[in-house]
C-alpha cells in the first residue's frame, strides 16, 4: 500500500498485514512507548499474543510501525484495541489503513458494531466514529480505579 501524506508531496510505502506471534518482540517494544505515555494501558506478552489472531501490524522494510487488533466481544460487537503508530511514522495514513482493515475484518464476520476507546477522538471520528449510534444510542462508562 501507498499512501500520500496531505500535502500530497511525499509518498510513504508501508503494506499492511495479519499479525503474526513471530511479531511479538517488535509489537512490545512499540507498544511499551505508548503504555509510558498514558496512551495505551499496559499489554503483557499474553495479553498481546492473544490478540494476534485478529491484529495487524504495518510494515517498513520489514519493521513494523504500527499495530491494530479488534478484539471480539459478541456477534454484535467488537473494539479496536491498541491502536499504536510509531511517532516517526504518524500522519501518512498508516493508522487509518489499520483501522480500517480492523472494520474489515468486522464486517467480514457480520459484527453490527465496532467501537473505540480513546483520547484521539478526532482521529476515530476522520475514520467515519461518531460519539453516538443511530438511534442515539451511546456507550457510557465507569472508571473502578484511578490507575491502571
Amino acid at each position: 500500500m501507498t499512501e500520500t501524506d496531505n500535502s500530497g508531496a511525499s509518498k510513504t510505502e508501508f503494506q499492511i498485514r495479519e499479525a503474526s506471534r513471530d511479531d511479538i518482540p517488535q509489537l512490545e517494544e512499540l507498544v511499551v512507548h505508548f503504555v509510558t505515555a498514558n496512551r495505551l494501558l499496559p499489554r503483557t506478552t499474553d495479553e498481546l499474543c492473544d490478540l494476534i489472531p485478529f491484529g495487524f501490524v504495518a510494515v517498513i522494510d520489514e519493521g513494523i510501525v504500527g499495530f491494530a487488533a479488534l478484539e471480539i466481544y459478541s456477534a454484535k460487537l467488537a473494539e479496536i484495541r491498541s491502536l499504536a503508530v510509531h511517532e516517526q511514522h504518524q500522519g501518512k495514513g498508516i493508522g487509518r489503513g489499520l483501522v480500517q482493515r480492523c472494520v474489515e475484518l468486522a464486517v467480514h464476520r457480520n459484527i453490527l458494531e465496532v467501537m473505540a476507546i480513546t483520547s484521539a477522538d478526532g482521529f476515530f471520528q476522520a475514520c467515519g466514529f461518531d460519539f453516538t449510534l443511530p438511534g442515539e444510542k451511546k456507550a457510557l462508562f465507569m472508571q473502578t480505579r484511578d490507575e491502571y
